[in-house]
């Protein structure tokens, strides 16, 4: 590799703003983020179901299948 060429790399700190924070590997020393996989609904299990419940309902009536 060419000297000068390619950026620093570093042991970054990563940030969450719900205080998580883990290290990985980066151009930038220090990271800031908003959402981490501590604090994101999808991998908490906090997330709404995206089910449109009226669409089903409107399914079973047409094809007959009764609502178990």
């Amino acid at each position: 590799m060419k000297e000068g060429l390619h950026p620093a790399y570093y042991q970054a700190t990563v940030t969450c703003n719900c205080g998580n924070t883990f290290v990985t590997g980066s151009t930038k020393p220090e990271i800031h983020v908003e959402v981490c996989s501590k604090c994101h609904s999808f991998y908490t299990g906090q997330q709404k179901s995206a089910r449109a419940d009226g669409r089903i309902d409107k399914f079973n009536k047409k094809y007959g299948m009764a609502a178990k």
